[in-house]
């Protein structure tokens, strides 16, 4: 039964953890027994529908939101005057199983302010996931930030409880992060961070010669960058974001638009709102280097040190550099495929695949998912050829792609606005 206290924590703590994004899907399975209750599974927790259609969620709270330290980007930040509460570890237990059983959720999503100090702070955090696995036997999904400045124990602890653990790095750059986060270094961060993925990579090995040796966070962990609170450049965010993924194996880097929660701080810049075309071709960037073989260096450089807000990263990158296209369907190497706007990870295979029966054109293309709309100014293929980038110039191609053109049968052209925020990334 859920308590009237623990309802009205719920309403301070709930609202106080929306401003963390770095809510992934499970990415994990963890299988139940007969004497347990829930499973997490791949298809995912956060935002996420499974195989029939449905939508799952998890119960994203904080266990506390009192802080000790002064971050000028945080809501919970020690110097606001805001309603304080904090959750004990059987409670967020039980409100866990409680929401499970009426089928609000399928999962947690457990962060906090620093309460005393981080191993404090960690240690109950440990405490609400070793709860819920050992005395309600739940198998279901459990994400934990880990709070850095924490022991290389409890962060070990918090691993063989958690499906998924988080280090948020905030913002990108030391210099800044010191500026609006004082009693922060990317030290108390990074350090964490490098005890999970030795960890993950040690539980690997370990289950190649022992089946059923303990998972150690197995669905990996991510971190989140705040995006516009500095004048840190798309090229310095995505080059970071590059290093953790080779060299901390992340599953994901969350980007996450400045939301102007402390007006007063002039440490901070002066925004109305979010800047979130910002964050969505981020995450486009993001696929690029996780998806398509792109290194950072080729989506952004000190010429072209942001993202274009108008077009998405694949197509600029095309249009800087023309030398590389058009790209014969036909022939071309699957990576340079990828490199086609327009072309998308799933087509990719179909065009290899098909293209050794028959010669392919426009429609097959169309068939297979290929937006021709953009692909069409940077590929050849087994028909009449067509205009394309090396016909037009590149700065005419991006004047077609960001306005949808038809010419009437009288010459004249009619322009309908490209929307940059509703085509996929392909």
């Amino acid at each position: 039964m859920i308590s009237e206290s623990s309802l009205e924590k719920l309403k301070i703590l709930a609202g106080a953890a929306k401003y963390d994004v770095s809510c992934a899907s499970s990415g994990t399975k963890r299988s139940n027994t007969n004497a347990g209750i829930g499973n997490a599974t791949a298809w995912g927790i956060c935002h996420s529908f499974t195989e029939d259609g449905r939508c799952v969620s998890l119960l994203k709270i904080m266990l506390s939101n009192h802080c000790i330290y002064d971050c000028a980007y945080c809501i919970n930040r020690k110097s606001n005057d805001i309603p304080r509460t904090s959750f004990t570890s059987e409670e967020i237990a039980t409100l866990t199983i409680e929401f499970y059983r009426r089928n609000y959720i399928e999962g947690l999503f457990l962060s906090s302010g620093v309460l005393r100090n981080p191993d404090y702070t960690m240690e109950r955090m440990v405490a609400v996931a070793k709860t819920l696995r050992t005395e309600h036997r739940y198998n279901g999904y459990i994400h934990l930030k880990a709070i850095p400045g924490a022991s290389a124990q409890l962060i070990a602890d918090a691993g063989r409880w958690a499906d998924r653990l988080s280090v948020n790095i905030e913002i990108p750059t030391e210099n800044n992060l010191k500026l609006l986060a004082p009693d922060k270094d990317f030290k108390s961060v990074f350090e964490p961070m490098k005890i999970i993925s030795t960890h993950i990579l040690e539980s690997k090995e370990e289950r190649k010669n022992h089946r059923n040796a303990p998972l150690f966070s197995p669905s990996g962990q991510s971190t989140q960058l705040i995006i516009g609170a500095t004048d840190d450049t798309d090229q310095t965010i995505l080059k970071l974001a590059s290093a953790l993924y080779s060299r901390r194996d992340l599953k994901r880097v969350y980007y996450s638009g400045y939301i102007p929660v402390n007006t007063y701080d002039t440490r901070l810049p002066a925004l109305i709102t979010p800047p979130l075309s910002r964050e969505h071709r981020l995450y486009q960037a993001d696929w690029l280097l996780r998806f398509y073989g792109f290194r950072s260096d080729e989506i952004v450089n000190a010429q072209n040190p942001n993202l274009d807000l108008e077009l998405d990263p694949k197509v600029t990158y095309a249009l800087r550099n023309p030398q590389l296209f058009p790209v014969d369907i036909n022939t071309a190497d699957p990576l340079m495929l990828l490199r086609v706007p327009g072309i998308g990870t799933r087509s990719v295979p179909l065009i290899v695949m098909a293209r050794k029966h028959q010669r392919l054109n426009s429609s097959h293309l169309q068939k297979m998912g290929v937006v021709m709309k953009r692909a069409r100014y940077f590929i050849t293929c087994n028909e009449l050829r067509s205009q394309n980038i090396q016909d037009l110039k590149p700065e005419i191609v991006r004047q077609l792609l960001l306005e949808k053109k038809s010419i009437g049968t009288d010459g004249s052209v009619q322009l309908k606005l490209f929307n940059p925020m509703m085509p996929a990334l392909r």
